[in-house]
């Protein structure tokens, strides 16, 4: 079992459930639970996080809600992604950040500081979580230097606790 401690796990109200839900398909352009589905909350060591029946979809960082990787697997968004080359891959799925000559496409629609997910550029598959530290006209602009930080990813302790 993984080394993520989680408490105060508990169900919440359909007017709750309706809000995040509502929060999410704006930001990632896709419906995602509703308020019929089994929605708990509960806190973590890093985060708060969301389960929809037994499995961990969404985190709340700073009052803030977003899929996790397995979330962005089931609801397949279609906003606020981050394409990354080949060459990165291996990094990003072992925690590293995303540096910006990586990047080979990025939402327009990103801001600084938004949560963003990473994807691969072969496969579109679900790498990572991260913040965006510029907006996505700069991601595409390939600067040198830290693009997204990372704070979750395939294989880190919260994917695991998943299996």
């Amino acid at each position: 079992m993984a080394d993520i401690r989680i408490r105060k796990r508990k169900r919440m109200r359909s007017k709750e459930i309706k809000a995040f839900s509502s929060e999410l398909e704006e930001i990632l352009g896709v419906p995602v639970f509703t308020e019929d589905d089994p929605v708990d909350s509960a806190e973590s060591t890093d985060f708060d996080l969301l389960f929809v029946g037994s499995d961990i979809l969404g985190i709340v960082l700073d009052g803030r809600p977003f899929l996790t990787v397995r979330g962005v697997i089931r609801y397949k968004p279609t906003k606020r992604y981050v394409t990354v080359d080949r060459g990165a891959v291996p990094f990003i799925t072992n925690g590293a950040d995303c540096m910006g000559p990586g990047i080979v496409e990025a939402d327009a629609s990103i801001s600084a500081g938004d949560l963003v997910w990473i994807r691969d550029e072969k496969n579109k598959v679900p790498l990572a979580i991260g913040i965006s530290e510029r907006s996505g006209a700069e991601l595409m602009r390939k600067g040198p230097g830290k693009a997204v930080k990372n704070i979750h990813n395939v294989g880190d302790k919260l994917w695991k606790t998943g299996e």
